[in-house]
């Protein structure tokens, strides 16, 4: 195929999640976009078995390229997926998402009103049952109204939805691999993107179904690492812009934990309100736990200097 005729390299970053892999291509069989003008790069993140058992049955059905690589998280992976891929834009999901038939349809369309933005999309939740990934989503939907009220000016997106022209995510050295979480890395480089002044776009039409699924312990632990991706992403922009570490005021968290009210019903509501308590907690917990970490690093760099 010729590269020339590629508008899109879908990345997919995995890591142990065979059965959700398949469904996440699956998924992509089924897209209303013209099968010669997409390609699939697929980062197996050094999984403990092989995941090309998975991936091959779809080689007749999609337009596939298959890397494996030494475990170094998702960032360092979905990089590794952009310089293998060969379309214009790259255009990143994980594999617990099922883009929807229309996503790249969506996706051209807002291209063509801004062809060198970093165009977003929407997740919305395949587990309602699940009241930990029901919470875990909305807060998503929060985040994405707080800081996108502007569709054609939006600030941030999760990198399980998002798109980019290929040429400017090489030129700006992609995800930073010093996020080794999934957690934070897509914050920094979508304000990243901003520092360079890149125009982003908000396409609510391009929509993925997350399949995250979330008990108790493995939401705590989520949210307990996206507080350490915080801190991390803090870090590096006050560095970039030669500022001091801020945090968001009083009234984004108030708002935040009445937002269910709003978009459930209310017995959901009350327990999915609970559940945004609990995910401050653990974010505010992985914040200073990771702060506290790269402190005493710091300070055993600094003493083994001296010796």
């Amino acid at each position: 195929m010729n590269s020339e005729t590629l508008a899109f390299s879908i990345v997919i970053p995995t890591y142990n999640r065979p059965d959700r892999l398949r469904q996440c291509l699956q998924s992509l069989t089924t897209l209303d976009y013209d099968r010669d003008r997409f390609e699939v790069v697929v980062v197996d993140d050094g999984s403990q078995d092989s995941l090309e058992p998975v991936v091959q049955p779809f080689a007749a059905k999609l337009n596939l390229n298959f890397i494996r690589q030494p475990n170094g998280g998702p960032a360092s992976a979905r990089n590794t997926g952009a310089t293998a891929a060969r379309g214009r834009y790259l255009v990143f999901t994980d594999d617990d998402c099922q883009p929807t038939p229309s996503w790249l349809t969506a996706l051209a369309v807002a291209l063509e009103a801004e062809p060198q933005a970093l165009v977003g999309g929407k997740t919305l939740n395949a587990l309602p049952q699940n009241i930990c990934s029901t919470a875990s989503q909305l807060l998503i939907d929060y985040l994405y109204e707080f800081y996108n009220p502007i569709p054609a000016a939006a600030t941030f997106f999760a990198s399980n939805n998002f798109a980019v022209p290929r040429a400017q995510y090489l030129d700006l050295k992609g995800f930073d691999t010093q996020f080794p979480l999934a957690a934070g890395e897509d914050r920094e480089f979508c304000d990243r993107w901003r520092y360079h002044q890149l125009p982003m776009r908000y396409a609510p039409a391009m929509q993925v179904r997350h399949a995250h699924q979330l008990t108790l312990k493995s939401f705590w632990r989520q949210h307990f690492n996206y507080g350490r991706g915080a801190f991390c992403f803090h870090k590096t922009r006050a560095h970039r812009t030669d500022g001091t570490i801020k945090v968001e005021k009083f009234q984004f968290y108030r708002r935040l934990l009445t937002y269910p009210f709003h978009h459930l019903p209310w017995p959901q509501a009350v327990r999915a309100a609970g559940l945004m308590f609990v995910s401050q907690v653990a974010n505010v917990a992985g914040f200073f736990w990771e702060r506290s970490g790269q402190r005493r690093q710091a300070q055993l760099a600094t003493a083994t200097r001296q010796t």
